[in-house]
C-alpha cells in the first residue's frame, strides 16, 4: 500500500496558527495629527519611480514607522492565512496595516514607560508554541518565514507587543484581576434566570473608523477581508492579524452570547446566519466601525446536549515534509509501521505504549474533547469510531496520525463551570480595561501620517 493510494491524501501545511496579536479596542479613539508641515505623500505616478523601503510613512511620537514594516507586516499576513501574496491584495490592506502599526508603536511606547521587560526566553516560548501546533520542528518557522520573504523579526515584534500588552492590561486591573467567588456566583444566577433565551457562539472581527464621515476606505478593508475569508482564509488567524477588539486576542472568539449584549443590527444578522458552517457576514455597521461576524453555535440556555470523547492518538513522523510524487523509502516505512500499529493495538493504554515508542511528539493523551464542536473532518472520524478500535491512518506533511476512542459521554454543554464563568468575567473587564487605555492613548498621542489615509 503506498501513500498516494490513501483515502485521506497528503494535505499540504496549513496557515500558520499565529498567537494572537495585540489589538485596539471597539471605541472610536480620537487621534490627534501634527503634520509639522509635512505634506502627505500621494501614489507614484506611472512611471515614476517606487517608493524607497526606508520611506516613512508615519511617525508616531517621534518613532517613525516604514514602508518596509508595513510590507512585511502584509506578507506575514500573506503567509499566516496562507493567501498568495499579490500587488492588489496589499494594496488593499495597506492603509489598515499603517493604522494597526500606528495602535501597535502606542502599545509598545506604553509597555516601555512601564519598564516592562519581554525576556528573550518568553519569545521563544512563543515560537515554540507555533511551531508545536503546526507540527514544525524546532527552529523551522525561521526559515519557513524566510522562504516568503519574511523576516523573523517582523513576527518577533508583533508577539513583543502581544505578551507585554497583557501584562500592562494586568497593572490597570490591579485587584479586580482576580475573579472571587461571589463574582461566580452572582454570574451563575443571572445565567439560571436566563434559561429559555437563544443565545450565540460568535466570532467577531472588528475594523475601527476613526471618522464616521469618510469611513469609504475602512469600509473597503472590511470588504477585503470578506473577500478574503470566503476564499478560505481562517477566521481566526484573519482576526488575530487585523481585528481592533480584545477579542482578537482570542481569534475573535465572543463566546457565548445573548442577544441583549449585542447591536441590534448584529442580531438582526446572526438570526438569520446557518451556524457552523463558515458562513461570514457582510459589513455590518456598528458604533466605532465595522463588524463582520461567523456564527459557530446556537442554543437555548440551559439545554444543549452534546457528547465527550476521550481520546488517545499515536503519531508516526516523516523525517521530512511529504511529497506525494516522490514518497521517500523513511515515509513508506511510517505507514507499513502505522498500518502495523493499527492492527495490533486493542486497548488505549497500548495506544499510549506505541506513541512513547514513537517519542512522543504529540500528546498520547489530548484529553476530553468535545465532539460536536471540532471540525467536521475528525468528527466523522470520531463519531462513528467503535469504542477501542484504531482509526484509519490519517496522513499530513509531517506524518501519520492514528486515533482511538476510549470513552464517549453526554454533557450539557450550556451549563458552564465555574472556571469557564470566571474566564467570561476576566474577559470582560479585560476588554473595558484595554478600550479605556487605547483611547487615552490615541488622545495623547503625536501621530504625523506621511500617507494619505481617508479620513484622517
Amino acid at each position: 500500500m503506498s501513500l498516494r493510494s490513501l483515502t485521506l491524501a497528503c494535505c499540504s501545511l496549513t496557515a500558520l496558527a499565529l498567537p494572537v496579536c495585540a489589538a485596539a479596542p471597539h471605541a472610536a479613539a480620537a487621534t490627534h495629527h501634527h503634520s509639522s508641515g509635512a505634506k502627505s505623500a500621494q501614489a507614484p505616478a506611472s512611471g515614476a519611480q517606487p517608493e524607497p523601503d526606508d520611506m516613512i510613512v508615519a511617525v508616531v511620537n517621534s518613532i517613525p514607522l516604514t514602508k518596509r514594516d508595513v510590507d512585511n507586516r502584509g506578507k506575514l499576513f500573506a503567509l499566516s492565512t496562507g493567501l498568495p501574496v499579490s500587488d492588489d491584495l496589499m494594496a488593499r490592506l495597506r492603509p489598515q496595516i499603517i493604522r494597526q502599526m500606528i495602535d501597535e508603536k502606542l502599545r509598545t511606547q506604553e509597555i516601555l514607560s512601564r519598564h516592562i521587560n519581554i525576556a528573550p526566553e518568553q519569545i521563544a516560548a512563543a515560537i515554540g508554541n507555533i511551531e508545536k501546533r503546526n507540527g514544525m520542528p524546532a527552529g523551522a518557522l525561521r526559515n519557513h518565514l524566510a522562504q516568503d520573504g519574511v523576516s523573523l523579526t517582523t513576527l518577533i515584534d508583533q508577539l513583543r507587543v502581544q505578551i507585554g500588552w497583557i501584562q500592562v492590561l494586568r497593572q490597570e486591573l490591579g485587584p479586580r484581576s482576580r475573579v472571587s467567588a461571589g463574582d461566580i456566583a452572582q454570574r451563575q444566577a443571572a445565567l439560571k434566570r436566563e434559561e429559555g433565551r437563544t443565545e450565540y457562539e460568535i466570532s467577531e472581527i472588528f475594523v475601527k473608523v476613526d471618522d464616521p464621515r469618510h469611513a469609504e476606505e475602512e469600509l473597503a478593508f472590511t470588504n477585503t477581508v470578506i473577500d478574503e475569508l470566503r476564499k478560505g482564509a481562517p477566521f481566526p488567524i484573519v482576526a488575530a492579524q487585523f481585528s481592533q477588539s480584545q477579542t482578537a486576542l482570542d481569534g475573535g472568539s465572543m463566546g457565548w452570547v445573548q442577544e441583549d449584549e449585542l447591536d441590534p443590527s448584529v442580531v438582526d444578522i446572526v438570526r438569520r446566519m446557518p451556524v457552523g458552517v463558515g458562513a461570514v457576514s457582510n459589513p455590518i455597521t456598528v458604533p466605532g466601525g465595522f463588524l463582520i461576524v461567523t456564527l459557530n453555535g446556537k442554543r437555548v440556555v440551559g439545554k444543549e446536549i452534546g457528547h465527550m470523547v476521550d481520546i488517545r492518538q499515536v503519531f508516526v513522523a516523516f523525517d521530512t515534509p511529504l511529497d506525494p510524487q516522490h514518497v521517500t523509502p523513511q515515509q513508506e516505512a511510517a505507514l507499513q509501521k502505522a498500518m502495523h500499529i493499527s492492527q495490533t493495538t486493542h486497548s488505549c493504554p497500548e495506544m499510549e505504549a506505541a506513541n512513547r515508542g514513537e517519542g512522543e511528539k504529540r500528546p498520547s493523551n489530548p484529553g476530553e474533547l468535545p465532539l460536536e464542536r471540532l471540525n467536521p473532518q475528525m468528527q466523522s472520524v470520531l463519531a462513528e469510531l467503535p469504542i477501542g478500535q484504531v482509526s484509519r491512518p490519517m496522513v499530513s506533511r509531517e506524518g501519520i496520525d492514528l486515533l482511538m476512542v476510549c470513552s464517549k459521554s453526554e454533557k450539557n454543554f450550556s451549563n458552564r463551570s465555574p472556571s469557564e464563568i470566571a474566564d467570561q468575567l476576566m474577559n470582560e473587564r479585560v476588554e473595558q480595561a484595554a478600550r479605556q487605555l487605547d483611547s487615552d492613548l490615541h488622545r495623547r498621542a503625536m501621530i504625523d501620517l506621511r500617507v494619505k489615509l481617508k479620513g484622517a
